[in-house]
């Protein structure tokens, strides 16, 4: 089957991984990362109750998510200010240039683009500034607008269908290995991207050598 889409992630792909900054947050402070990640994100594999992921799918503010994640922090001994953490993010180390040549060289050659974050409502004017979204992609969903979160197989669902592609037409590309699981499971191609994402893009571009262009 030919690929048709290639579907991307943005925090991770498009800029250096903020769980990266996270982890060096708790590092500078003399804090656990694995607690305090878990403390602040939950089980990023999963989709939960957890107040991060009640906050990527828009159901709460993130002052009242704030004040939850402190409680859970304080639970494992922690005192964690969302908001300093959060600085700590940032834009993961800049916007990668070359991910962004290679969006517009994808759709140059009329592949499809899509991108699915997991984002927060407050941020949406932020991360939009830092790369040129309407260039880049004909599709975008986010969680925040959506109400849903990856890994859950219905975000999945929802930019495929309104691609108007199957599932084995699409490649995604997340720095998340539960998010490219998802996508696996759901019979999407999936690459994962490590900091050195340089190996990604190899893999992404085999794979469409392998599948063939797209239909024009």
């Amino acid at each position: 089957m030919t690929i048709k889409a290639v579907v991307f992630d943005f925090g991770g792909v498009y800029t250096g991984s903020p769980f990266t900054g996270v982890h060096g947050w708790h590092v500078e402070r003399g804090l656990d990362p694995a607690v305090g990640l878990r403390a602040v994100f939950g089980p990023y594999d999963q989709d939960t109750d957890h107040p991060w992921h009640r906050l990527e799918r828009g159901e709460v503010a993130i002052a009242a998510a704030a004040e939850q994640i402190k409680a859970v922090a304080a639970e494992e001994g922690l005192d964690i200010d969302l908001f300093d953490l959060l600085s700590s993010m940032g834009g993961g180390g800049g916007v990668r240039q070359d991910v962004i040549d290679l969006t517009l060289g994808l759709r140059a050659r009329g592949y499809r683009t899509a991108l699915i974050t997991n984002n927060v409502a407050e941020f949406a004017d932020g991360w939009r500034a830092m790369i040129p979204v309407d260039d880049l992609f004909e599709l975008v969903v986010d969680s925040s607008q959506v109400g849903m979160r990856k890994p859950d197989p219905r975000i999945f669902r929802m930019a495929l269908d309104q691609l108007g592609v199957a599932p084995d037409e699409a490649v995604f590309l997340d720095d998340a290995r539960g998010n490219v699981d998802a996508a696996r499971a759901l019979g999407m191609h999936a690459v994962l991207v490590d900091d050195d994402h340089l190996p990604a893009l190899d893999e992404l571009q085999r794979l469409l050598d392998a599948e063939g262009a797209p239909p024009a």
